[in-house]
């Protein structure tokens, strides 16, 4: 009995201080261990090049429904296919907002996410943060203009992820970027677009999704999204806490060992 009450004290530790898994399930159990079920509720399947074809489009995100993703990752001009697709589903749709630059005025996001919402039932929305304005130093600007975002999802019932495109930053300013999305209440924090032109691109590597977890805590939940392509890097950021990774259609079957 005493070992049973020392087991339960260590798991309610872990769930406390572990952000993994989806929202309301939290478990004790190694990323290793879970099921593809299980693992495929952390995963946003990217269906985005801008070459895709409809057919393409369709195929992607029909595969995310398959897999049982927690959403697909989608441009807004796929939003009437993603409404077909996941009608019914347990996968709902992410949509990108003013992505994958971030350079659009405050005004022009929301008018852009209350287009999206407004006519179609999002889950999510990943709006990118105006990085430029993040290595200027700029942050109330940047708070308000993830605040403005947020105000008119959450209207919808629709989550907000802000993007903040890491390569691009240094450790304060990752640091300091996540407070403005905690202040202008967000719901996630994410690395990177996957389509940084500016330098080398990392990605979610452990070593910022640790910088990001100690920052936020439980205030905000972290997505990890670029160059998730191993199902080793898969089962190591779940295993740190990580809430959410976007996944390229490529990867998805690698990283959940389907293929």
């Amino acid at each position: 009995m005493k070992q049973f009450y020392q087991y339960f004290i260590i798991c309610t530790i872990q769930e406390k201080n572990f952000k993994g898994a989806k929202e309301n399930d939290k478990t004790c159990k190694k990323a290793a261990e879970m099921s593809v079920k299980e693992l495929a509720a952390y995963i946003d399947q990217s269906v985005l090049k801008p070459e895709f074809t409809e057919a393409d489009i369709r195929k992607y995100i029909q595969e995310g429904v398959n897999f049982g993703c927690a959403t697909v990752c989608i441009n807004p001009a796929s939003l009437p296919i993603a409404a077909e697709l996941t009608k019914g589903t347990g996968t709902g749709i992410c949509v990108v907002c003013d992505f994958p630059f971030g350079l659009s005025t405050t005004n022009s996001k929301v008018l852009q996410a209350e287009e999206y919402c407004k006519n179609y039932k999002i889950q999510d929305l990943d709006i990118v943060a105006n990085y430029g304005w993040i290595r200027s130093g700029k942050w109330d600007e940047v708070t308000a203009d993830i605040a403005a975002v947020v105000e008119v999802c959450h209207k919808y019932s629709t989550k907000v992820k802000v993007i903040f495109e890491t390569d691009a930053l240094t450790i304060e300013e990752i640091k300091k970027a996540c407070e403005c999305a905690i202040k202008a209440k967000a719901d996630f924090v994410k690395t990177s677009t996957g389509f940084y032109t500016g330098g080398e691109v990392r990605g979610a590597t452990p070593e910022i999704i640790k910088i990001m977890l100690d920052t936020c805590g439980d205030r905000i939940k972290v997505k990890g999204s670029g160059c998730i392509r191993t199902r080793e890097h898969f089962l190591q950021l779940i295993d740190m806490g990580i809430d959410r990774m976007g996944i390229g259609y490529r990867s998805t079957p690698v990283v959940l060992g389907v293929k």
